[in-house]
């Protein structure tokens, strides 16, 4: 019997395509429930987590209205912070990893390797170093600290994503631009920034959401109320006893609209830019 006749004779049982699909919605769903929950808790007229029903039949908008009037000023702080933390980051991370992609420095592996490195460093014992000297400094309570502070893991990750997709331009294009005349300051201003657009857009990315989703180093860098993100402001918010759950659901929905809007607006460029430096 040959072995063509011996595959027919025992088919391979796939799943139906059904299945698969009924399988990915069952996952989804598990994924997007607490999603789900913090809205229907959000628009629920009453702020008990007791007896809430599971969808809102009579919907308000009162949490979302003490939401604001409570955690507005975190939220704008947290985008000040977020924003400021992306702009620091591309003008430290873009010429640096320009420098390392297209330069041939002696040792270029072991700054890499000390790029790497940084990121393993436990973010509390990072928190603990620079209390001491914002201390010395001046910067605690202070938006440009927790900029700075915030920096310290958006930095490193942009430098590996941009140098990696800067290390595919062909080096022709770069002298091309020399031989008209521009400098290697208005090469990289004028050609390779340009072509670097997705990898600067998946870094800048990257680097608010770290700035947008960080606590640690808003619990350990402020000691007031004046300079608080919203992180910070959830979890000062909920007490030992929360009588009003609407409220603070509302706000974690409205912390969390930043990031979906960017995620979803700056997808395609995302996919783009982590892939671009895998392969040459």
């Amino acid at each position: 019997m040959s072995i063509t006749a011996h595959r027919n004779r025992h088919p391979r049982r796939t799943w139906p395509r059904w299945a698969n699909t009924v399988a990915g919605i069952a996952i989804l769903a598990v994924l997007l429930f607490p999603i789900y929950w913090m809205i229907n808790v959000s628009l629920q007229p009453s702020g008990s987590a007791v007896g809430t029903p599971w969808l809102p039949i009579h919907p308000s908008l009162r949490g979302y209205s003490t939401a604001i009037g409570q955690q507005g000023r975190n939220l704008v702080t947290s985008l000040v912070v977020a924003l400021g933390s992306v702009v620091f980051c591309l003008l430290i991370a873009t010429p640096a990893a320009y420098v390392l992609a297209q330069f041939r420095l002696r040792f270029a592996g072991a700054i890499l390797f000390g790029v790497l490195i940084s990121q393993m460093i436990p973010g509390i014992v990072i928190a603990n170093a620079l209390y001491t000297a914002y201390t010395d400094l001046g910067l605690l309570n202070s938006v440009p600290g927790l900029i700075l502070a915030d920096s310290t893991a958006g930095i490193p990750f942009a430098i590996l994503i941009v140098r990696a997709f800067m290390t595919n331009i062909p080096q022709s294009v770069i002298e091309a631009g020399r031989v008209d005349g521009a400098g290697h300051f208005r090469a990289f201003v004028s050609i390779v920034l340009p072509m670097s657009r997705n990898a600067l857009i998946t870094a800048a990315l990257f680097s608010f959401l770290f700035a947008w989703a960080d606590f640690l180093f808003a619990l350990t860098l402020t000691t007031t109320a004046d300079v608080r993100p919203v992180t910070l402001g959830l979890y000062t918010y909920i007490g030992t006893y929360v009588n009003d759950w609407s409220s603070v659901m509302a706000t974690a929905v409205l912390a969390s609209i930043p990031a979906i809007v960017l995620l979803v607006v700056a997808q395609r460029y995302v996919a783009a830019g982590t892939t671009a430096g895998a392969v040459k």
